[in-house]
């Protein structure tokens, strides 16, 4: 049989063949279909992931930055406080030293003389006395002279409760006569006699807190003139009443707490 004498199965033919290939370019379109759908739904799944990994990071990244935040806060107001409590000694210091300026200005005018004299360095401020209006030769007795001086250095200080006073003794180089009560072994004992001596009149007559007062004697060791001449000699011995704001005294010279009820401090057993 000729191709032309089957018209009809031929053209069924043709169309079972062109049926065939859409099948399969419908089977290739489904499968790709099927393949983009995955990936997408995949690189959907990681673009999530990141998505959420990105917000996870930012939300920490939030919290420090928070935290540094309320940090560099903290760390402002202590700096503000630091400020003002700067600022405060600052005043106090201010206050401090207008004061020790009118306590030198007043102790030049009432008790600088020819044995009486006043010097201040690095915040000390030291009156200088002659021990020959102080004391007789070889004594540790105040004068009626020196008891004067000493009211009147009482009477200014009194005014200025934050400085403390340091009685210091001094003698010349010449060794000290015992005499038959073998009262002073050295001049460090008669320098130390005589600084007590004055303190105990601060203290004790004069009205001066004994919170606030100590004495040392140093006998020769620490001339201010030349112990060759009987000028120099003179000059070295000496009472030195030195005056020092709290801040100078050091960590070895905390602040006393008195008594309510005395103020001076209760005997005790040795």
């Amino acid at each position: 049989m000729t191709q032309s004498n089957q018209p009809f199965t031929e053209h069924v033919t043709k169309a079972q063949r062109a049926n065939k290939g859409l099948g399969w370019v419908a089977v290739v379109i489904t499968a790709l279909l099927i393949i983009v759908s995955g990936w997408l739904w995949s690189s959907s799944r990681n673009h999530r992931q990141m998505i959420d990994s990105l917000q996870a990071q930012l939300r920490d990244t939030i919290a420090n930055l928070s935290n540094a935040v309320a940090e560099g806060q903290k760390k402002q107001d202590q700096i503000a406080e630091l400020k003002q409590q700067l600022a405060e000694l600052e005043k106090q210091r201010a206050l401090v030293t207008q004061q020790a300026r009118g306590l030198e200005a007043e102790m030049r005018a009432d008790l600088e003389s020819k044995d009486v004299t006043i010097s201040k360095l690095q915040g000390k401020l030291t009156v200088n006395i002659l021990d020959r209006i102080m004391f007789d030769s070889g004594e540790a007795i105040l004068k009626p002279g020196g008891e004067a001086v000493m009211e009147k250095i009482a009477n200014l200080l009194k005014d200025h409760p934050e400085l403390r006073i340091h009685v210091i003794g001094h003698t010349d180089n010449i060794p000290i006569r015992r005499d038959a009560h073998g009262r002073f072994a050295s001049n460090w004992e008669l320098s130390t006699a005589r600084a007590l001596a004055a303190l105990h009149f601060l203290t004790d007559k004069a009205g001066v807190d004994p919170h606030r007062v100590g004495a040392v004697g140093y006998g020769e060791f620490r001339p201010v003139a030349d112990n060759s001449t009987a000028e120099g000699r003179a000059k070295n011995r000496r009472i030195a009443i030195t005056l020092l704001p709290d801040e100078l005294m050091g960590a070895d010279a905390p602040a006393a707490v008195p008594s309510a009820s005395n103020p001076k401090s209760e005997p005790k057993e040795n």
